[in-house]
């Protein structure tokens, strides 16, 4: 079952939004409320960590820093 990211929507200026996990089945509705305050929540999108390629078997990243550049601190 995954994980999901959830976040509180302020309802004032200024009040920080809250994040929490809350493990659910992929067929369930994302929430809309937080399950103890009742405060609305949206799901925050979250990043994967696979490497999507073509047909290297190795499994690692090409040389010269890959597609998001060298110097970015993710390989």
């Amino acid at each position: 079952m995954p994980t999901y990211v959830y976040e509180t929507i302020p309802q004032f200026e200024g009040e920080p939004a809250k994040r929490f996990e809350i493990r659910q089945s992929m067929k369930d509705a994302p929430l809309t409320q937080h399950p103890d305050s009742g405060q609305p929540v949206r799901r925050v999108p979250i990043g994967g960590t696979g490497i999507m390629g073509g047909g290297s078997s190795g499994g690692s990243m090409p040389s010269g820093g890959g597609s998001c550049g060298s110097g970015c601190g993710c390989h």
